[in-house]
């Protein structure tokens, strides 16, 4: 049995095309949680719940991913648990890519492949195809390799062992980041589904982009004075500047298609730097408090 988490915030449009995907290729011993504080959110799920029995609203209290994510591990019956948003859809025939690697009872988790949906006509749409690139090239290297790989929380999946009365910290910026440290240093391996793809829409433009990338890098170093009782989070296995352009540098000079894309990978890595700073500014020098970094991102929506 698999259990579909889809956590979700005021997202009709994408919920519904995700769910008209999703719904084709589960059995009816399946089950769809679609966990939301919204009423947006519940009129949907209750009315494709009339026509699809696998399909059920859980209404958290609107705290964030992370109490979002804690609820639906309590009421999740799968043994395998499918996770997703609902501001992104899935490629048909994903879900047999990201079963398939479970077949090795050493994996423990399985992630997709994010896809930009942005133009690349632009800044930030060709930094949204850039990165998604970047972070495709890495998890392919990563696993041939056989070492630890951040599974990316637009879709990934788990075993339910290993999320069995685990809670995540309300705080968490980073859910998925932890989630895979948990997974890696109890021992097992993390896949990757490169055919498991997912549509993602990014950041267009400069506040935004700041916005969401802040929330997500900060969350890595976050985890560093994270205290959790299932796992201690190993500094060796954080990502940093120099980690990104080291991967960023040999993509850098394959994939612009002309000057001005180039120079819109300078600005990038410029960008990238200017982020890391400020992370270490808000949670070095300032000590910001993590829960002050949750805000939405509008124009991913």
């Amino acid at each position: 049995m698999l259990s579909i988490l889809i956590t979700t915030f005021k997202e009709p449009e994408t919920l519904k095309k995700s769910l008209d995907i999703i719904i084709k290729e589960i059995s009816k011993a399946d089950e769809i949680l679609i966990v939301g504080p919204d009423e947006e959110t519940e009129k949907i799920a209750k009315q494709y719940a009339k026509t699809f029995s696998q399909i059920k609203y859980l209404k958290d209290e609107g705290k964030g991913k992370p109490a979002a994510l804690n609820l639906a591990f309590r009421k999740a019956k799968g043994n395998i648990l499918i996770l997703t948003d609902g501001d992104v859809w899935p490629e048909k025939g994903f879900m047999k890519e990201l079963l398939r690697p479970f077949e090795n009872s050493k994996i423990g988790i399985v992630t997709g492949r994010p896809i930009s949906i942005n133009p690349r006509d632009n800044m930030f749409g060709y930094w949204s195809h850039f990165l998604t690139e970047a972070a495709n090239q890495r998890r392919l290297f990563l696993s041939k390799k056989n070492r630890f790989i951040d599974c990316s929380g637009y879709l990934y999946a788990i075993r339910k062992t290993l999320i069995i009365d685990y809670q995540l910290p309300i705080i968490a910026l980073a859910e998925d980041d932890l989630i895979s440290q948990m997974t890696w240093q109890r021992g097992y391996q993390i896949a990757y589904a490169p055919l498991a793809k997912v549509y993602v829409k990014y950041p267009d433009n400069l506040s935004d982009w700041i916005l969401q990338k802040r929330r997500s890098t900060g969350g890595y170093v976050q985890m560093l004075n994270t205290k959790n009782q299932k796992t201690k989070i190993k500094k060796g296995k954080m990502r940093s500047f120099l980690k990104e352009a080291f991967y960023g540098f040999w993509l850098a000079l394959v994939f612009p298609k002309n000057f001005k894309e180039f120079y819109w990978t300078i600005l990038l890595f410029g960008a990238r730097l200017y982020l890391w700073i400020l992370i270490f500014w808000d949670h070095k020098i300032k000590r910001k408090k993590w829960k002050e970094s949750w805000e939405r991102v509008e124009s991913t929506k």
